[in-house]
């Protein structure tokens, strides 16, 4: 069954067109990772998806139902949550307040909030402790705790390891390793194609906007050269 399916989705920044016709599917309980260069629209795809996006045409269905004309908030609550890359926790509440703001702005079924601190126990240590004086790892957990919450039934990473030191990624990857092992439908946006590639079942490149390649994680192992040409990275074996 299709989570999330986008066909023919252009978007625009005013006049500025940054998606192209793009085409992409999310199966029910699949990982999937939107690869590409800064700036080839992987973050414009999200947004297209979240409803942020000044403009957007195309077919875009949740569960086969469309949602390109719906809201934000309607989006939200129809279970699609995104962990930004900016993170954007509330600075001066506690890792607790965060938790308990998230939860209770919650329309649907929720976690309980020490569920999260199981998961992230890192966080039960500084529960008490402000959003603004935690380290960038610190607040990325939070940020995707305060997603989890929600119980979402789509959960949208975008570029979750970015600015994290090389130990921080590698307690992030085996964290999200087992959410993904509980059956949940994720899409994640990621410049480490290690990271990304360990966590997902397929991918999609995009390159300026457009559809560049799409197939299984262990196609894309056995073409490097697509890496090379559209990352400029290669990838472990």
């Amino acid at each position: 069954m299709s989570a999330l399916e986008l066909e023919d989705v252009n978007a625009y920044y005013g006049n500025s067109h940054i998606l192209y016709d793009l085409d992409l599917h999310v199966d029910q309980n699949e990982v999937v990772a939107l690869l590409g260069r800064n700036g080839a629209g992987k973050t414009t795809t999200l947004r297209s998806i979240t409803g942020t996006i000044p403009r957007r045409e195309g077919r875009i269905d949740f569960r086969d139902e469309s949602i390109v004309d719906d809201s934000v908030d309607a989006i939200s609550n129809k279970g699609i949550k995104l962990v930004p890359e900016e993170r954007r926790i509330f600075p001066t509440l506690t890792v607790q307040e965060n938790l308990m703001l998230s939860r209770d702005s919650c329309k649907g079924e929720s976690r309980p909030i020490e569920e999260m601190y199981d998961i992230f126990p890192i966080l039960d240590d500084l529960r008490g402790n402000n959003g603004q004086n935690l380290s960038g790892g610190e607040q990325q957990m939070l940020s995707v705790a305060r997603a989890l919450v929600q119980s979402p039934d789509l959960l949208l990473l975008d570029e979750p390891t970015e600015g994290l030191a090389p130990v921080i990624v590698e307690d992030l990857e085996e964290i999200l390793k087992d959410i993904v092992s509980e059956d949940v439908t994720v899409l994640i946006t990621e410049q480490n194609v290690e990271f990304a590639l360990e966590l997902s079942e397929r991918a999609y490149i995009i390159e300026s906007g457009e559809n560049a390649w799409d197939g299984t994680i262990e196609e894309l192992r056995d073409r490097e050269d697509l890496l090379e040409k559209y990352l400029s990275v290669g990838v472990e074996e």
